[in-house]
C-alpha cells in the first residue's frame, strides 16, 4: 500500500523522536556555511536518529537543475543524484510540492528505472518529502527503509517536520555562505588596496598570522579608535616607515 493512502494510525514514532532529531539538527547546522557539508550532516543526523530508516538522502534542484545530492552511506548516492536519471521519488515530491512514498517497493509502478536500482541497494521502502529552501533552490530529503512496511504514518509526520526545519536551516547555511563570499570579495578588494595591504604586511611580519587574520587586526582598531580603516593603515605605515633617531 502506498503511503499516501494508507489509513493513520498511532505510532510509537512521534514527538521525543522527531524532537531529538530537530535539535541535534540544529545543532548540527547553526554554525555550518557551506551547504554542501550541510547537506551531508543532515543526512548522517537524520539517518542516526530515526528508527526505521536504515539510510537517508537529499536532492537539491536551483533554477531547476541538479544543484548538489547527499547520501549518508556512499552505497546509495547515485538514487538522490538527478544526474542518474529523473525518475525519482524526490523529484516526484518535488514537482508535485507533496510527500510521496512507498512502504513496499516490490511491484510499485511509479518510478520503473529508480526501483530496480534501488531494490538492488537493498532499499525497500522511501519517503520522499519536499524541502522549500529559498528563492533559488529547492529540494527533498529522501527516508530509505531496509524492510518492507517499517515506514509508517508516524514516519511521515516526522518527514514533512523534517523537511520544513531543515528548510529553514539550510536558508540559514545558504546565507552564510553568501555572506562569507561577499565577505572574501571584500576582503580581496581592501587586500588589494596599496595602503591597505602595505599595514596587511606590516602585522603579518610583526605577529606571524595569516592575512586574513591581519586585516581583523586592522578593524578592530579602527572599531576601537573610531576612525575609518584606511586612516589607521595609513599610521600604522607611517609609523614603521618613519626614520629611527639614533
Amino acid at each position: 500500500m502506498n503511503l499516501e493512502t494508507r489509513p493513520p494510525r498511532a505510532e510509537p514514532l512521534g514527538v521525543l523522536e522527531t524532537a531529538a532529531l530537530l535539535r541535534e539538527l540544529t545543532a548540527g547546522l547553526i554554525a555550518v556555511d557551506d551547504f554542501d557539508e550541510a547537506l551531508s550532516a543532515l543526512v548522517r543526523i537524520t539517518r542516526d536518529a530515526l528508527v526505521g530508516v536504515r539510510w537517508c538522502g537529499f536532492t537539491a534542484l536551483r533554477a531547476g537543475e541538479p544543484a548538489g545530492a547527499a547520501a549518508s552511506d556512499l552505497q546509495l548516492a547515485g538514487l538522490d543524484d538527478l544526474r542518474y536519471g529523473p525518475d525519482t521519488p524526490a523529484l516526484d515530491a518535488i514537482r508535485r510540492r507533496e510527500m510521496v512514498g512507498s512502504e513496499c517497493l516490490a511491484g510499485e509502478p511509479r518510478w520503473p528505472d529508480w526501483t530496480p536500482r534501488a531494490g538492488e541497494l537493498g532499499v525497500r521502502g522511501v519517503i520522499s518529502a519536499p524541502v522549500d529552501i529559498d528563492d533559488q533552490v529547492i529540494g527533498a530529503v529522501n527516508l530509505y527503509a531496509g524492510e518492507s512496511d517499517v515506514l509508517t504514518p508516524g514516519h511521515q509526520l516526522t518527514a514533512m517536520l523534517l523537511a520544513e526545519h531543515a528548510g529553514l536551516l539550510l536558508a540559514a547555511v545558504r546565507e552564510r555562505e553568501r555572506r562569507a563570499a561577499l565577505s572574501g570579495a571584500q576582503d580581496a578588494a581592501l587586500l588589494g588596496d596599496g595602503v591597505i595591504g602595505q599595514a596587511v604586511g606590516v602585522i603579518m611580519t610583526q605577529r606571524g598570522c595569516p592575512p586574513s587574520d591581519a586585516l581583523d587586526v586592522l578593524r578592530s582598531a579602527a572599531s576601537s579608535l573610531s576612525i575609518p580603516l584606511r586612516e589607521v593603515a595609513e599610521r600604522l605605515v607611517s609609523t614603521v616607515s618613519r626614520p629611527r633617531e639614533n
